[in-house]
């Protein structure tokens, strides 16, 4: 039965992490300013909330992320320069960054994990059902998968997780959901969830991924949660409690997404969308994808 629910209008985007696996790029660059094609991927993350109907972001930083503000800034003398070479598409996209949305920061001052960045957005979020998106996740804007994700939520109430199914060897990478299908062949209700589990011992090949649709009553569990996997403050364990006792904020639903995504969090899949997205773009594509096959033709035949 469809049921009344508050109006999802806030997204957190948790922007603290250091971005190791990126070093020595990342040593003075936030991992999330790093290119892809021609946009910082946290970009694509704020233009994803926007064309769901959240424009109001709170980013969840900490220190040495200046960058990310200012690139959500006006920069009036670059504007300037443009305006004075008459060079209107370059303007119109260094315009486009700081009229995306309403922006608002707080910083994670002891980076103590994902449940602890979600904690530090309780006094922006207040008793509302918000969204969580990971900057790690980029999704393809031809898949509205936060669009869904908040219309199962209005729907159902409680929370709602992004699943996909992976490779049983790479279940350990993720946090895995124990599932019970739906009337609605992409939703299932959540039962239990792990972090990163053994493949032996995780419930099921649903992974959880970067986007969530979360029920205020998070903040108080996270408050109470006590670090867990890697000595940090895991959403994943709030999410579990939750998911056990539909009393405390509703039920924990899932999306099971079969769209394309994007990993920017590791080197070779942040290669590996550069690539797709470059050889998709209009300007780039044609002349792109005709250099990359006759790269590849001749690799292959000097091996």
């Amino acid at each position: 039965m469809t049921q009344s629910h508050p109006r999802i209008s806030k997204a957190v985007i948790p922007a603290a992490g250091l971005g190791t696996r990126f070093l020595p790029a990342t040593k003075a660059t936030p991992k999330e300013m790093l290119p892809v094609v021609d946009k910082p991927a946290i970009q694509y993350v704020v233009e994803e909330a926007v064309t769901a109907g959240l424009d109001d972001v709170l980013m969840v930083t900490g220190r040495n992320k200046r960058p990310l503000e200012d690139h959500f800034d006006r920069n009036y003398e670059l504007e300037y320069a443009l305006q004075k070479k008459g060079d209107a598409a370059r303007l119109a996209k260094v315009q486009q960054s700081s009229d995306l949305a309403t922006i608002h920061y707080v910083r994670q001052g002891d980076p103590r994990g994902l449940g602890h960045a979600v904690l530090c957005a309780a006094p922006h979020v207040g008793q509302e059902p918000f969204a969580v998106l990971l900057g790690d996740d980029l999704i393809d804007p031809r898949d509205p998968l936060l669009r869904r994700m908040i219309d199962v939520q209005e729907q159902y109430g409680g929370s709602v997780v992004a699943l996909m199914e992976v490779a049983p060897e790479q279940i350990h990478l993720y946090g895995s959901a124990a599932v019970e299908a739906t009337v609605d062949s992409d939703v299932v209700q959540v039962t239990g969830l792990v972090e990163k589990p053994a493949q032996a011992d995780a419930p099921s090949n649903y992974a959880i991924i970067g986007r969530y649709v979360l029920d205020p009553a998070v903040f108080g569990i996270l408050q109470r949660t006590e670090p867990g996997l890697g000595g940090e403050i895991q959403l994943t364990d709030a999410l579990q409690q939750l998911a056990q006792d539909e009393k405390i904020g509703g039920p924990v639903h899932g999306v099971v997404f079969k769209g394309r995504r994007y990993d920017t969090g590791d080197r070779g899949d942040y290669l590996r969308a550069i690539v797709r997205l470059a050889c998709e773009r209009e300007d780039l594509g044609p002349d792109f994808r005709t250099w990359l096959r006759r790269y590849v033709t001749e690799e292959m035949q000097q091996l």
